[in-house]
């Protein structure tokens, strides 16, 4: 059976962190007397089975590289590399993680707009697969430091691409400092091939191009589009300057339904469209051999965590139940960061309690953007009980500020069967 038909037999749901009167098959209960309040709990079996799954969904010329920023829990790592993916880092302390995890270099893409020199020195003495290049100056910082190669150290040229609106409405111009326009990528070209760095001695071998624009993507026609575009570009610098494509780096992008009536992202759509793109290559001889990377993060990670708090005091207001909780922005600071909230069901013995209240779930923090969402339908709270925040196993203590108003630095476990691993400590900053 061919994986296309693989995926389109697959069930629609995609596989998520199991939260009730268990969460992973654990008692709550035990977990946070065990780990301490707040906790992130992220589930092994889920993440390989999603890495398993688009795996088998997507055709075979598509390699698969995690995005670590999503979550650099060492165990999640290992995870992925057991299931055979590579990663993508983006900064030095990323790269030094992923080899700890076990990933060989070979196996490793180092993106990111700024690359120190000291980073860039790591990643030329690690021998990673590629290197991309956002600047020429970034070109420059590497062709002096072309001694340190591990010869022939790969390098992907990032083109530069419009962020989408509602991307832009969260990062602004800032987008702008991601990639090279065109006729900067002819020039990098340019230099590269004057500085003898491309020759079949060179220290440098350019394996291929990489854009990505759009974030947490739901509609596959828009990642195949942007794999369509990177493709038409590629293709007339590539002309330009004979040379073939190795690599594609369509980056990542590939959504999870954060809202209960929001759809999954359709990987059968997604992968027909895939190869529909890929079968034009075949008459395109600077693509002919090119093969697709995609850099998912939030995908494979972000439905197999959860993030759990207590309620610690609880008010009524106008009808609305307020449940000030131990938890918070200072430990999940994404819902308030792009304006959605992430759905929070109660767990442990307040699972079975019946769902009538209407129920603003808030932090402990000195500010009133403080709070993981309002109005949502719960049983009414009491002390002591137990909410899970859910798909907050990417961007949730990645992405956290954990330091403001000095309160503990959450414990991250990660659930393997039976077994629960603590993949960070709990930090008490009061001592």
């Amino acid at each position: 059976m061919s994986s296309l038909a693989r995926a389109v037999q697959a069930p629609a749901r995609q596989p998520r962190i199991d939260v009730g009167s268990m969460v992973a098959g654990h008692r709550p209960e035990d977990l946070l007397a065990e780990h301490g309040s707040p906790l992130y709990v992220y589930d092994l079996d889920v993440v390989r089975q999603r890495a398993a799954r688009l795996r088998a969904a997507l055709p075979d010329r598509v390699e698969l590289a995690f995005a670590m920023k999503a979550n650099p829990a060492s165990a999640v790592l290992v995870a992925l590399r057991g299931s055979g993916l590579g990663v993508d880092v983006a900064s030095g302390g990323e790269l030094a993680a992923a080899l700890r995890a076990g990933f060989d270099p070979g196996s490793v893409c180092f993106t990111g707009p700024g690359k120190t020199d000291l980073e860039i020195a790591a990643a030329l003495r690690a021998g990673i697969r590629a290197l991309t290049i956002e600047s020429l100056d970034e070109l420059e910082a590497m062709l002096e430091m072309a001694a340190l190669a591990q010869a022939p150290q790969g390098l992907v040229l990032r083109l530069a691409v419009a962020a989408a609106a509602e991307e832009r409405a969260i990062i602004g111009a800032g987008s702008d400092k991601f990639g090279l326009l065109d006729e900067e990528a002819s020039e990098a070209l340019v230099r590269l091939r004057a500085a003898g760095a491309l020759a079949p001695e060179g220290p440098f071998a350019l394996r291929g191009f990489h854009a990505f624009a759009a974030s947490n993507v739901l509609e596959p026609g828009v990642l195949v589009s942007g794999l369509v575009d990177l493709a038409r570009r590629a293709e007339r610098l590539a002309s330009a300057h004979g040379l073939s494509v190795e690599v594609l780096d369509a980056g990542g992008g590939l959504g999870i339904p954060y809202a209960a009536d929001e759809p999954e992202l359709d990987l059968a759509t997604l992968a027909q469209g895939i190869a529909a793109e890929l079968a034009t290559w075949l008459d395109r001889p600077t693509l002919r051999e090119a093969r697709v990377l995609f850099e998912p993060g939030r995908w494979l990670v972000g439905p197999a965590g959860a993030y759990l708090c207590r309620v610690i005091r609880t008010k009524l207001r106008d009808g609305r139940h307020i449940a000030l909780t131990d938890g918070g922005i200072h430990h999940l600071l994404r819902p308030r960061l792009v304006g959605q909230d992430q759905r929070i069901v109660p767990v442990g013995d307040a699972a079975a309690r019946p769902w009538q209240a209407h129920v603003d779930v808030v932090g402990p923090l000195c500010t009133g953007l403080d709070y993981l969402a309002l109005g949502i339908l719960a049983p009414e709270p009491r002390h002591g009980d137990i909410l899970a925040v859910l798909d907050a196993g990417a961007y949730g203590f990645s992405e956290s500020m954990p330091f403001f108003l000095s309160h503990p630095i959450p414990a991250e476990v990660a659930i393997d069967g039976a077994s629960v691993h603590v993949v960070r400590e709990r930090a008490e900053l009061m001592r």
